[in-house]
């Protein structure tokens, strides 16, 4: 563990002594380190990269690798942050053995601190084999992207005290479980603060209200790097997408026009040296064999005038004749 990094055991006493906990997504090393800068807490290094990044329109197509590749990207640039891999969808469902060797993958590969992974159900014991082989764990219930078909879409989930027990329930298992948070997604504020109660391990809130013990969005929401319609919980701090845009534009009009680059932004030399590299060029150019260019313009044989080997069609049909 690199010195200065965050703990488990800081985490349960942030929830302990009422202290909110921060945790912003990321999957670059600019992006991470702005976070670490601004004192983030966690980097969720999410499946949602699938969307943001990669330009999927769901989480589900996005790879282990893909996602190996992300987590060591950010892990390698922080060092207070606790850094969480996000198991993709089809990296835990088939088995606990695979659940456990894909987990692995994250801490060795990826240089993960600890995995997340979606649902309760068969994720409990998933869950359970992964924390007995020395791996932490972050739950994540109420809407689970990976499963979004399932439950009929992006939709708040535990509307119905029925529901809502289901959710108690579920967080309360994967505590028992072994997680040491758990994340509510798109959950109605009381329930959250429910579960956040009935629980000894933090929350972590998207879209479940202020009584969370942490709260999380994707950097490139928060950022107003995402445009058009977004989700309820989704705040936008800036709105990066139309300045860099702006920038792109400038910089395209710029080179067009002979703008760009300006004197301030090149190099010169001596000007003796500009002399003797002058006074070189002539004689340097004009020494260059240039016969290759002749013969790479010249016209192209035309159709039926030769063979790949040299020979006329006609000594070929005549060739073909005498067998």
């Amino acid at each position: 563990m690199k010195p200065g990094k965050l703990t488990l055991t800081d985490l349960s006493a942030m929830k302990e002594h009422g202290e909110k906990i921060v945790m912003v997504t990321a999957y670059d090393a600019p992006g991470a380190r702005l976070a670490e800068e601004a004192g983030i807490d966690i980097l969720l290094v999410g499946d949602t990269a699938a969307m943001v990044v990669l330009g999927h329109e769901s989480t589900v197509p996005v790879t282990m690798d893909e996602m190996l590749f992300l987590t060591r990207t950010v892990a390698r640039t922080v060092e207070r942050p606790l850094v969480v891999g996000d198991m993709p969808f089809g990296s835990f469902n088939v088995s606990d053995d695979e659940a456990v060797r894909n987990a692995i993958r994250f801490v060795k590969e990826g240089g993960a601190d600890v995995v997340k992974l979606e649902g309760a159900g068969p994720s409990l014991s998933r869950a359970a084999a992964m924390v007995a082989a020395g791996i932490p764990v972050m739950g994540h219930v109420g809407l689970t992207p990976q499963s979004e078909t399932m439950l009929g879409g992006f939709k708040t989930q535990g509307r119905t005290a029925a529901k809502a027990r289901r959710l108690l329930s579920d967080a309360l298992a994967l505590e028992a479980a072994g997680c040491f948070a758990v994340v509510l997604e798109a959950v109605p504020t009381p329930v959250a603060a429910r579960i956040t109660e009935a629980l000894t391990v933090p929350t972590i809130g998207i879209g479940a209200g202020a009584e969370c013990d942490g709260q999380v969005l994707v950097y490139h929401d928060l950022l107003g790097l995402t445009e058009g319609r977004a989700p309820r919980f989704v705040k936008r701090y800036a709105q990066l997408a139309e300045s860099i845009r702006t920038a792109l534009t400038t910089y395209a009009d710029e080179v067009r026009s002979g703008a760009y680059p300006a004197p301030e932004h090149t190099y010169g030399m001596p000007e003796d040296e500009l002399e003797l590299f002058s006074g070189a060029v002539a004689s340097e150019v004009n020494s260059v064999d240039r016969s290759f260019q002749t013969d790479a313009r010249a016209e192209p044989a035309r159709p039926g005038s030769g063979t790949a080997s040299g020979a006329s069609a006609e000594g070929v049909e005549h060739a073909h004749g005498k067998s």
